[in-house]
């Protein structure tokens, strides 16, 4: 956006004090820098335990409430694996309270989403602003009462790619109905085979925050699968094609059935968080997901050296 010198009166230079000594408190709540920041997905198993209970571990400072799956036809709705829906509105604000950004994700395996048109996704930025943002209406249900998430996450995982760079305008557009100074986070989870289909052209409208990148459910470039060399090529290609954002290195926490995806905890710590953290993109680590971390405490280890 371009810019232009103008002569400041004592007025706007005291608006201006006003603005920065809010956005040093912000950043201070809510750490935004390149180190120490560790994401997690929860919502998908009901034995992972609350989201209370996630933020009180001390290990993460983003949580990620997944998924609004259903979107783009009329109907809106959530799947948290059993979750009871009736705690997740305090525990949003308790996870607030001890400066921990919580966003709820988009998208997610299933099937019952898309964006068919334009209006489609007008609709669907109008339906997440007054359900889980900051707007209220009567006739639009909140699933969290009177909780607000700090921002949405697109993880597009299923469908046509069409509409996501709408939504994600549309989403931004109502950063003029509310007064955080931060405003509403915009971050999309993606596969890590650059470009990711999906979300080429959302992310080029260049109004995320952070991309959290999947290093794991593709052989091409996950670590224990392609190697090193394997994971920086495409960490590259995802850094040099979104300089200015912030790139989180996604890991699995367990291996699954079929799958060995796992970093090693030496190898993660000697060699491929050393690489990507050498690198001007990088944001930090994101963990898929909470249940299999309440497994293997791996965040614990990952959390002293992200």
């Amino acid at each position: 956006m371009a810019s232009q010198c103008q002569r400041s009166s004592p007025a706007g230079a005291a608006v201006l004090l006003l603005s920065l000594l809010v956005l040093v408190h912000y950043a201070g709540a809510y750490p935004l820098g390149r180190r120490q920041n560790l994401a997690v997905f929860w919502g998908r198993n009901k034995d992972e335990g609350s989201l209370k209970e996630t933020c009180d571990t001390a290990y993460y400072n983003i949580v990620i409430i997944s998924f609004y799956s259903v979107f783009g036809h009329g109907r809106y709705w959530g799947d948290l694996s059993g979750h009871d829906l009736r705690d997740v509105g305090n525990d949003i604000k308790h996870c607030q309270s001890k400066n921990i950004l919580v966003l709820l994700s988009i998208g997610g395996q299933g099937d019952q989403y898309s964006l068919p048109s334009s209006q489609s996704a007008a609709d669907v930025a109008y339906n997440l602003f007054y359900s889980v943002l900051g707007g209220r209406r009567a006739d639009v249900y909140r699933p969290f009462g009177d909780a607000t998430v700090n921002g949405i996450d697109f993880f597009i995982d299923n469908g046509p790619a069409d509409h996501y760079d709408d939504l994600a305008n549309r989403i931004n557009k109502y950063n003029q109905k509310i007064r955080d100074p931060i405003g509403i986070m915009l971050t999309a989870t993606t596969r890590c085979f650059y470009p990711d289909p999906r979300m080429k052209k959302a992310l080029d409208t260049k109004l995320f925050w952070r991309i959290h990148v999947r290093f794991y459910d593709d052989p091409r470039c996950s670590y224990n699968h392609a190697g090193l060399a394997g994971v920086m090529a495409q960490w590259n290609k995802w850094s040099a094609r979104y300089p200015d954002g912030l790139i989180f290195l996604g890991l699995a926490a367990a291996n699954v059935t079929g799958k060995n995806d796992m970093v090693a905890v030496g190898d993660l710590y000697r060699k491929l968080l050393p690489a990507v953290q050498n690198t001007n993109s990088y944001g930090g680590v994101m963990l898929w997901n909470r249940y299999y971390d309440s497994k293997t405490n791996y965040g614990r280890y990952v959390t002293h050296w992200a």
